[in-house]
């Protein structure tokens, strides 16, 4: 859900409105005792191309697995992670995330004003666990307001358009200023749209190109279409399924995993409870103009 200046909010009414749908709406998912049927993951997704990805484990780490079984006579809490969408200016951040969060597609742009904000819940084997989506702006003057929303991400997944060789190379930049204020070690993606509207040939030609950017930056390579939705769920299901095992592992390792882990710092996020899904920022970026 974006957050607006006090003095926008007359003019933005329209848009709040439909944001704040958005927020009943998940509202309503998180009550449930079971996620969706598609948002149920028993084994681990693949990968888009075992040729390109850094994350080779073909199923989830036993160790993961043991510790759900006795997460379902020992509850630890909700789980949860983090993962922000970042790149260029209408590479088709914003239409990805909708086609899976809405299952809708929009072909008419509005640019994305600072951040939106998307909560989906997963069953992954058998345990409750939300996906905070984190949709920001690719235009230059709402920058310093998107990249405040960056740190605690446990997942980066960069997009570009595949009809733009452009938006392609801009892609380590924006990686770059995300790992800036990450520690860890977050699961990375490059993601391609647009993909139907490129013939076979062109759209083989661009993926070598891509594919070699990904593995030079270290990130697992996908391509989708919001339009058709093509890859899109696949693509979710993949992310959330390495967040969690990430998460879990790291439970595991520091013999914490009755506690709820953290997703980011306590001045931009609030985790969704069964009280509360607001995000609650406490800084204000002064010298934007949206």
């Amino acid at each position: 859900m974006r957050t607006y200046p006090v003095w926008q909010l007359r003019n933005r009414w329209p848009v709040i409105k439909n944001d704040l749908s958005k927020v009943i709406k998940s509202k309503f998912r998180m009550l449930k005792d079971k996620a969706e049927k598609d948002r149920q993951i028993k084994s681990l997704p693949p990968p888009f191309r075992v040729d390109a990805t850094p994350y080779l484990s073909s199923d989830f780490d036993p160790e993961v697995r043991d510790a759900c079984s006795d997460s379902k006579s020992n509850p630890g809490g909700m789980k949860a992670s983090k993962a922000i969408f970042l790149g260029d200016v209408a590479v088709g951040k914003t239409c990805l995330v909708n086609r899976f969060c809405h299952h809708v597609f929009d072909s008419n742009y509005k640019a994305t004003i600072g951040v939106d904000f998307e909560v989906e819940c997963f069953d992954i084997l058998d345990v409750p666990f939300n996906l905070q989506i984190w949709d920001t702006a690719g235009q230059e003057r709402f920058k310093c307001i998107a990249s405040s929303y960056y740190r605690g991400a446990h997942v980066i997944v960069v997009v570009f358009d595949l009809t733009s060789l452009m938006t392609l190379m801009h892609c380590q930049k924006w990686l770059e200023e995300a790992l800036s204020v990450n520690s860890g070690s977050p699961r990375m993606f490059l993601v391609g749209t647009k993909k139907d509207l490129l013939s076979e040939a062109a759209y083989a030609e661009v993926e070598s190109q891509a594919m070699r950017v990904a593995r030079t930056l270290g990130v697992e390579y996908w391509a989708v279409s919001s339009r058709t939705g093509d890859g899109v769920a696949s693509l979710f299901l993949r992310l959330a399924a390495l967040a969690f095992g990430t998460s879990m592992e790291l439970e595991i390792k520091s013999g914490a995993s009755s506690e709820r882990p953290s997703i980011g710092p306590s001045e931009l996020v609030c985790l969704p409870t069964n009280n509360s899904t607001a995000i609650v920022p406490k800084k204000k970026c002064i010298g934007c103009d949206g």
